[in-house]
């Protein structure tokens, strides 16, 4: 084997954490963990009760079932980002109009901590937009061999033009070299 080569030697840890970027890349990845985690103490809180000492303090309240939809409903939307990021818009409106419902409802929106998660995460998901994929294939000229081409269009590929002062703009008067005055 030789130490030149890439991909053999790779540990599989470092392979599942680039192919999960990629797939984070690809969707609004933070937008639906934020409305995921706004969904959690949203549903928790009415259900949840602290012990102190012998006293047992119970933070329920008679709209517990409308918190509990209303967090399984964040969380649902949080997922539905990741895994269909096409209704990414509707998505978010949807978190961000949940999220307002829970201020009267869920305890101030889980003591306001889910309600600024779940917003934020609405907004984020609103205002992600997928970016445009630069690959070998959709690179100009790329699927053309250089025989195929004109001597203009290889040095066109391989030579970037370079504009500003002192460089002459014309296409054909130098070949972009640097002009005499």
């Amino acid at each position: 084997m030789s130490p030149e080569s890439t991909g053999q030697n790779e540990h599989y840890i470092r392979v599942l954490r680039r192919r999960f970027r990629a797939w984070r890349g690809t969707r609004p990845f933070w937008a639906g963990l934020l409305t995921m985690a706004g969904g959690v103490p949203i549903a928790y809180f009415p259900y949840a009760s602290m012990t102190l000492g012998n006293m047992t303090l119970a933070m329920s309240t008679t709209a517990g079932a409308g918190s509990l939809i209303i967090g399984v409903l964040l969380i649902t939307l949080g997922l539905t980002m990741w895994y269909h990021s096409i209704v990414r818009v509707f998505a978010g409106v949807a978190a961000i109009l949940l999220a307002l419902i829970s201020i009267p409802v869920a305890n101030i929106g889980g003591f306001v901590v889910g309600f600024l998660l779940s917003l934020v995460g609405g907004a984020l998901s609103i205002s992600w937009a997928p970016g445009d994929p630069k690959g070998a294939d959709e690179a100009p000229l790329a699927g053309h061999p250089d025989e195929q081409r004109s001597e203009g269009e290889i040095h066109a590929a391989a030579v970037p033009q370079q504009q500003g002062a002192g460089y002459d703009l014309a296409a054909d008067a130098d070949g972009g070299r640097r002009s005499a005055g």
